[in-house]
């Protein structure tokens, strides 16, 4: 039964995304030296992961992704409920079984959890690589968004501040966060509407948390 609490409780945090790996620190973008105006440097931050994940279009592939997986998860469900009714079935006759019976059951149950441990471990190493790969496609084109931004707005330096590796942003005025206009010219450019929710649900299917696999590191940061 620990085996079965552990992966069903580890593939239910996989497929609602609470992905914790940790990325590498998306730490500033520098436009070219003929575009940095002159003057004291201009300084803006974002929340680069949590800006990419609200765009219209990572929203979209992630709900593309929960519906790829949707069959999984209810795979992985059911081999569960089986495995609750063995071993309830293998408690309420064990009295009356024989030791060849009881022994059979105990196989098929031992059986049944290692193939539910092993099905989780897998489906939550595919949604991880998978979910790596839809971050980091819409990751890339928002960093080249924000670049463009960046160098519109005569800004000399944007710095992560939802990145807890360095550089560490201690304090910032939310007049210079420019997560919002990313999002929204992100938005505009990809031409990708809201998601809708679904139907009966509190949110939209779409919706996905403030931490994300790894980003790529926007061109001009060092």
């Amino acid at each position: 039964m620990k085996y079965t609490l552990i992966t069903v409780a580890a593939m239910a945090s996989c497929l609602a995304l609470n992905a914790t790996a940790q990325s590498p620190a998306v730490s500033a973008v520098a436009p070219s030296a003929s575009a940095v105006p002159a003057g004291p440097a201009k300084i803006a931050v974002i929340s680069f992961q949590e800006a990419v994940a609200q765009t219209n279009d990572f929203q979209r592939r992630f709900a593309d992704l929960q519906k790829k997986y949707d069959p999984k998860r209810q795979q992985i469900k059911t081999l569960s409920d089986e495995i609750t009714g063995l071993q309830k079935e293998l408690q309420a006759q064990s009295a009356t079984l024989s030791d060849a019976e009881r022994a059979s059951k105990a196989k098929l149950l031992d059986d049944k959890q290692k193939e539910l441990k092993r099905s989780g471990e897998d489906a939550q190493a595919d949604f991880q690589q998978d979910m790596q790969q839809t971050f980091s496609a819409v990751a890339g084109k928002f960093a080249e968004t924000m670049n463009a931004y960046a160098v519109e707005h005569g800004f000399s330096l944007v710095l992560d501040n939802g990145n807890q590796q360095l550089p560490v942003v201690l304090y910032s005025n939310p007049s210079v966060d420019i997560s919002r206009a990313i999002i929204e010219a992100y938005n505009v450019k990809s031409g990708i509407p809201a998601p809708t929710p679904a139907a009966g649900a509190p949110g939209a299917r779409g919706t996905a948390p403030a931490r994300t696999p790894a980003a790529p590191k926007p061109t001009g940061a060092h």
